[in-house]
């Protein structure tokens, strides 16, 4: 792998480190990145998580070290995400690179539309209103996050939008704490769809430990900024490259002759 190609790829994992530990969506920079370097499908798919699994266990150490993290519900809201990874693993892997492509660029799509329209901006969210979960929200987050696993297990891009979505409407919790359990459950479900991946040999190892060092450099940023500073200029860069990206995997390019 040449020098520029490091530096490309290192940039690339420090953005979407931060991106996913603020707010969710650097997959849908990574993703792509490693598909046109050449990577099939499944083999960035899995790739990816390796980065991920870093920068997660990073930003992880730093909000625990902040005082923001709840083991009981990031275990209990892990647990069946784990289970659903499983399934979309599977999944994941079996299916061909021309449908997984599709896939991911309509699924870039809807992101780009919840990015735009933007819901969590109504909601008001307080450090101190959380208290403790009814057994409904208990019930519904368990629910809500083995389907969370199976999409995670299955693609991951966008995972982080969905999880701050579910956690915000079923709790109400503040962003800070919301991103703490997001950044474990993640981490937490990656270990079974990886070793999914691993055993199916669809890793690129210098790939992915090269993006890993990114990865982790932009989830120590990113939870170190904690909240909403930069949730503008996020919106905006992932608006302008979540855009690029899927009218490139729908071969809309390639129509127009670019």
């Amino acid at each position: 792998m040449s020098i520029p190609n490091i530096i490309f790829i290192l940039l690339t994992g420090i953005a979407a480190g931060f991106i996913n530990v603020l707010a969710g969506g650097g997959s849908l920079l990574t993703m792509p990145v490693l598909i046109f370097m050449g990577l099939p499908s499944a083999v960035a798919n899995g790739t990816n998580r390796i980065a991920l699994m870093i920068q997660n266990i990073v930003a992880i150490t730093n909000f625990k070290r902040k005082g923001f993290f709840n083991w009981h519900l990031s275990l209990m809201l892990g647990i069946p995400a784990v289970l659903g990874s499983v399934i979309g693993a599977h999944l994941a892997i079996s299916l061909p690179d021309q449908v997984f492509n599709k896939i991911l660029a309509i699924i870039m799509l809807v992101v780009l539309t919840l990015i735009l329209w933007n819901p969590l901006k109504k909601r008001t969210m307080s450090l101190d209103d959380e208290g403790k979960l009814t057994l409904k929200q208990k019930i519904a987050g368990i629910i809500v996050f083995f389907f969370v696993g199976i999409y995670g297990g299955f693609i991951q891009a966008g995972v982080g939008f969905m999880i701050i979505m579910a956690l915000t409407l079923i709790t109400g919790m503040s962003l800070v704490r919301i991103n703490s359990i997001k950044v474990f459950v993640i981490c937490f479900y990656m270990i079974s769809s990886l070793l999914i991946f691993i055993l199916n040999d669809q890793i690129n190892w210098v790939l992915g430990f090269t993006l890993a060092v990114g990865n982790g450099i932009g989830g120590w940023l990113g939870s170190n900024f904690a909240v909403a500073k930069g949730d503008k200029w996020i919106r905006i860069f992932l608006i302008i490259s979540v855009t690029i990206m899927a009218l490139k995997l729908l071969g809309l390019f390639e129509i127009i002759g670019l």
